[in-house]
């Protein structure tokens, strides 16, 4: 019998496995809320369920961030190459689509009915542009990628809000832009999320158009001429709008623009929180350095994180735009939100409670160095004070 050996190799470790591998397909529930609102109205015999997008976006979600806690594990090296591949995580984003749009249709027949009060309507209408504000993130998603069918349904998902200019802006001006003074998605130390809205929409709308422009131009095309994505994209969003005013009438035009301007609401609330008062310095030739994980406010809270596709993991997002959700990094680097983004939103649209939850935040980010920061113009005096106080 042989002696067993002194020095045995050690075993090989067990295979990698994504532990929410499944759990992704929550995410498909977001879009069949005006469908749960419904459920629950006829359950229930009680019309304030047609508001349920926001209470489960803003009300059931931060409660089951509070309760389930974060998560920190990112995948092993060996294991990326495999889970970039894996088309079933594609598949959770495409189902989206087709769960969104027959959610909109669905909720303009409805809209046409006797049965809805103007309260219910509206609740709907809100309902649905809960729908429409992820639908939002899942065309960011979408649009990062090589492939051309993935930006081909970001376009199509973009539609319901008439944010299709996105789809230019993101991609090569905030990319390019983000945590700098020129980028209108990112927003300054002191200044409100409700004062963040208007330049933020405005600005973005200009520099997608402008962006455009540019590229036709560089390829010696017309800028007022179907090549021009932003003109295709706003022409996508009247075509759906006026196709739906066809089919169910005039009356579904006023719902159409509210669950629009709900759903604009949602993405820029979440540009608001992403880089609030971080900044890139310039380096010696004037130029800004690389985005750093530094740049970005993280978090880790499970439940946002399965629900908008890791978008919470936005460092590493940055740092690597075209890699997929699943794949996305925890960071230590990065600074890190109080809690998820479903809380926070809550929070920014308060901004007292926003100034008191964050400023400090900031400015310990920066050890109180306060011209490292992106600060609102007008406003360094009196964070200049509050600095002085905190230093030792």
């Amino acid at each position: 019998m042989p002696a067993a050996d002194p020095h045995p190799s050690p075993a090989p470790p067990a295979a990698w496995r994504d532990r929410k591998r499944y759990v992704w397909l929550l995410g498909l529930a977001v879009p069949t809320l005006p469908f749960q609102a419904a459920g629950l109205v006829a359950l229930s015999g009680q019309n304030a369920f047609w508001w349920w997008g926001p209470v489960f976006a803003f009300g059931i979600i931060p409660v089951l961030d509070h309760v389930i806690g974060t998560d920190a594990g990112n995948p092993p090296e060996e294991a990326m190459k495999g889970l970039e591949e894996d088309r079933y995580y594609r598949w959770c984003t495409f189902l989206y689509l087709p769960l969104q749009y027959t959610a909109l249709i669905w909720a303009c027949w409805m809209w046409t009915q006797d049965t809805l009060s103007p309260a219910s309507a509206v609740g709907l209408a809100l309902t649905t542009g809960v729908v429409a504000g992820v639908a939002i993130n899942t065309a960011h998603e979408l649009g990062h990628k090589k492939e051309a069918n993935e930006r081909l349904l970001a376009r199509i998902a973009l539609a319901q809000t008439a944010y299709g200019h996105f789809y230019v802006e993101h991609n090569h001006g905030h990319h390019v832009r983000v945590a700098t003074r020129e980028d209108p998605a990112s927003s300054r130390l002191g200044e409100s999320f409700w004062g963040f809205l208007p330049r933020t929409v405005y600005g973005g709308a200009v520099s997608a158009w402008q962006l455009e422009a540019r590229r036709l131009r560089r390829r010696g095309r017309l800028v007022w001429s179907p090549h021009n994505d932003v003109l295709t994209a706003w022409a996508g969003t009247f075509a759906l709008f006026a196709s739906l005013a066809v089919a169910f009438g005039s009356a579904v035009l006023p719902y159409l623009v509210v669950q629009a301007v709900a759903g604009i609401v949602l993405l820029e609330s979440v540009n608001y929180l992403e880089h609030y008062g971080l900044l890139r310095q310039r380096r010696p030739d004037g130029r800004y350095e690389r985005v750093a994980p530094r740049h970005s406010w993280n978090s880790n809270n499970t439940t946002s994180n399965i629900f908008l596709y890791q978008l919470q993991r936005h460092s590493d997002h940055h740092a690597n735009p075209l890699r997929r959700y699943q794949t996305l990094r925890h960071v230590d680097e990065a600074p890190q939100l109080p809690s998820g983004y479903a809380t926070m939103i809550v929070v920014a649209w308060i901004p007292p409670l926003w100034r008191h939850v964050m400023d400090h935040r900031v400015l310990t980010h920066y050890a109180g160095e306060l011209g490292r920061a992106n600060i609102r113009p007008g406003r360094e005096q009196r964070y200049g004070a509050i600095a002085g106080v905190q230093r030792p």
